[in-house]
């Protein structure tokens, strides 16, 4: 039978793999096995680059409406200056 455990247990053990740097010896204190403390960590460092990833992302979609913006308003500001100039309608 598996158990399940809290995330804030996982998170926990995580934090203490990565502090000390050495998975087996954290599974080794908690009694649990190495390997799924290694799959535990891999699995954090994933989730902390797709939310890195979605950051990003969103930088990139922000940047991109202000240009966009930017754009908008350089092309109405010359087509008012080409209607005062008569050139275009």
């Amino acid at each position: 039978m598996s158990q399940q455990y809290s995330s804030e247990f996982r998170e926990k053990i995580v934090r203490e793999a990565r502090d000390t740097g050495n998975a087996s010896l954290v599974a080794r204190q908690h009694q649990l096995s190495a390997s799924m403390v290694r799959r535990w960590v891999r699995e954090s460092l994933k989730q902390t680059a797709v939310e890195t990833d979605t950051l990003s992302l969103v930088d990139e979609n922000a940047r991109l409406k202000q240009l966009l913006g930017e754009r908008e308003l350089q092309l109405t500001l010359l087509r008012e200056l080409l209607q005062k100039k008569g050139i275009a309608r």
